[in-house]
This record gives structure tokens, C-alpha cells and sequence, in this order.
């Protein structure tokens, strides 16, 4: 039988988790392989350029451009500081001078005899990357950065907004059915990473950022609140960037889903545990999805695991419908049929019939699901 691949998210409450940690340019290491590291630790650092700024000398002093490295005080490659003489001309017999000054501290990038201009860099922009989970240093990439390893509960989400945060996980609703509402937000969210259920509303959201709520990880989302409180669209770009004060996962999809129960129940399980989490999403190629990660407590020869197999749809596997009609259900895999069948679009496709949740049958093409890998 012709066996089917498909997209999977990762739900599990168990497995070992290797995560790259990658400076965007070369600079340095700072631990060794082996080092027990936690998620704020520092595991390497690097300096971008700082950003090149020009300065017209030949029209400050009113001299011709080749003039201007006769009249510099410094020389191309040298450190300036803010307020320091950079080039000096003297008027009406020497008695008197005009100066230009240093903006910045910084360095003299190039002097051109051209266009009477000297270029100045500013400082250079100081980057550090840290370990964002608790675990153990299994490789080094020289001057490159890291690759951490580590025991732990971990979710993938469907969408996501915000960079990577950590903090303890608080529940904060009873069942994966109910609304997150401002109601459910106290000033004891602070510094935390909340669940909701099925969904949240957009004055939670704004409460939870006013009281300075790490992340908040939520079954559904209302797009029309995703757009207001971003104040834009969201469109094919990656996102993860955005500096909105906290970090959203949507474990479901828009609109009001209830969160999986496999999903809530694992979340409830390992609620009070120090959590990593971002809304890194890319939906086309290089496909990215926003991350719960739950370390927990091991052993160095816990961290053997053979390579994850890929493996294909079954019987019993389990399913998330990513179309409409049935959008954001989950279910489970009754049947695999082999022959092509006519769908809506009057295409021929595969499909697979699926038993929701809810008590459903249903029949769905097999690209309009993805499988949840446990």
C-alpha cells in the first residue's frame, strides 16, 4: 500500500531535545562542551558593526575636498570620542579656527580626498546569545556558537508572535473549552507564562501586558484582535519579532478552538515548571513553528536517543484538519483509502477518513491535515 507523508507538530511529554544556539556572526564561545548550562546563561557573544556615518569636512570648514586630510586630526582606523576636535582649519591669518566636533564615540571609517567627506562607525553593537533551556552543552561550533541538549516536555504551536522568553507555567483556566478573559489575569501572572483554553479576548491580552506577563500560550485567536493588537497585518513573513511586550502560541488555529485536551492536559501536568517558549512561525518553505519547552530533570546517559524516524500515516494515527470546514478539529485516522477520490474542487486527490472529537466522521484530503506526533 502507497503510504502517505504529512506535516506533523510535535506533542509529547517526554524526549530529548537538541537546540542550535547560533551567533549571527563570528565572535566567541564562552562555554565548553559538557558544561550543565541554564536557559538565561550566556553561551556566546559577538559584536556587530556599529552603523557608518558621514560627515561633509570640505563644506563644515569651507575648504576644497583634497584639503581635507591636511586638515584631519586623526587618521583613518582610529578611536574618536564624543566632542573630540576631528579636523581644524584657521581663518583670517590664524586668528581664528573652525573646528568640527565628534558626534559619538567611535572610529574614523575612511578619509576621501574625493568628496571631502570622512566617514564615521559608531560603536560596535555587543550580542549575546543564551542557552533558552536548561540542559548540557553537546557540541561547540568555534566562534560560531552551540548546540544545547536536554530532557523535556515540548509542544509545538500553529502560530505564534514574539521572541523567546522564560518563566514559570501557571494555568489559569480549568478546562482547554474555556475563554481566557482579563477576568482570569492577576497581578500573580507577573513575570509567568499563562494557558488559557479555547481562546483569548483582546483586553487580556492588554491586561496580561500591563502586568508584565511573559507569554501566553492559548488554544485560538481572533485575527481581528491579532490585527489590533499588532496594529498591521500579518502577512508570509516570519515572524517572532515582534516587540509587543509579551509572546503569544496558538496551539490550534484562529478563531475559537478549544485547545487539544492531549495539549492542556500535558500543559496542566507541568504547570509551576520553569518553561522556554517563542512565536517563531513560517508557514512556507523553511516551515518554523512556535516552541513550549518544559526541561526536566535527567541524567547524562538519559540523553541517547536514535535519530527520530519518519513515518507515515496509519491507522490510529492522530490528525489535526488544517481547512475549512472542519478547520483546528483533531481526530484519528479509521481509514487510508487507496483509490483517488473527487473532491469539492472536482480534483482527484487522497483522503482519509478521520473520527473526530466531537463524534464526527468525516472524510478530508490528506493535505488538509497534519499528523501530531507523539
Amino acid at each position: 500500500m502507497a503510504q502517505a507523508y504529512t506535516p506533523g507538530l510535535t506533542i509529547t511529554e517526554n524526549m530529548i531535545l537538541r537546540k542550535d544556539r547560533i551567533l549571527p556572526l563570528k565572535g566567541e564561545v564562552i562555554v565548553k562542551k559538557g558544561d550543565i548550562v541554564k536557559s538565561e546563561d550566556i553561551v556566546a557573544k559577538t559584536e556587530l558593526p556599529g552603523d557608518i556615518v558621514p560627515i561633509n569636512i570640505a563644506n563644515k570648514l569651507s575648504i576644497s575636498p583634497n584639503e581635507v586630510p591636511h586638515k584631519m586630526l586623526k587618521k583613518a582606523g582610529e578611536k574618536i570620542k564624543n566632542g573630540e576636535i576631528l579636523a581644524v582649519t584657521n581663518t583670517f591669518f590664524g586668528l581664528f579656527k573652525n573646528k568640527v566636533l565628534s558626534p559619538f564615540d567611535g572610529t574614523i571609517e575612511n578619509i576621501s580626498n574625493i568628496t571631502g567627506q570622512v566617514l564615521l562607525r559608531q560603536p560596535p553593537i555587543p550580542v549575546q546569545i543564551s542557552a533558552f533551556i536548561d540542559g548540557i552543552v553537546s557540541k561547540v561550533y568555534p566562534q560560531e556558537g552551540v548546540q544545547i541538549e536536554t530532557k523535556a516536555a515540548y509542544v509545538q504551536g500553529i502560530f505564534g508572535i514574539g521572541g523567546e522568553v522564560i518563566g514559570e507555567l501557571k494555568m489559569v483556566v480549568s478546562s482547554p473549552d474555556k475563554v481566557l478573559t482579563a477576568d482570569d489575569i492577576t497581578p500573580d501572572c507577573k513575570g509567568k507564562i499563562i494557558v488559557g483554553g479555547k481562546m483569548v479576548e483582546y483586553e487580556a491580552i492588554k491586561k496580561a501586558v500591563s502586568l508584565k506577563v511573559k507569554g501566553i500560550v492559548v488554544g485560538g485567536l481572533d485575527d481581528k484582535d491579532l490585527r489590533k493588537f499588532l496594529g498591521y497585518d500579518i502577512g508570509v513573513a516570519i515572524t517572532g519579532h515582534e516587540k509587543k511586550g509579551l509572546t503569544l502560541v496558538v496551539t490550534e488555529g484562529f478563531g475559537s478552538i478549544n485547545m487539544a485536551n492531549e495539549t492542556f492536559n500535558l500543559l496542566n501536568k507541568f504547570k509551576g515548571y520553569k518553561t522556554s517558549i517563542h512565536g517563531k512561525t513560517q508557514i512556507r518553505a523553511g516551515v518554523m513553528r512556535p516552541e513550549i519547552i518544559i526541561p526536566i530533570k535527567f541524567k547524562t546517559e538519559d540523553l541517547k536517543q536514535k535519530a527520530k524516524k519518519i513515518t507515515g500515516l496509519k491507522i490510529g494515527s492522530q490528525i489535526r484538519i488544517i481547512r475549512e470546514p472542519h478547520f483546528g478539529k483533531i481526530g484519528k485516522v479509521t481509514a487510508l483509502p487507496e483509490d483517488l477520490a473527487v473532491v469539492q474542487s472536482e480534483t482527484k486527490v487522497r483522503i482519509l477518513k478521520a473520527h473526530l472529537e466531537d463524534g464526527k466522521e468525516v472524510i478530508v484530503p490528506r493535505a488538509n491535515v497534519e499528523a501530531i506526533e507523539e
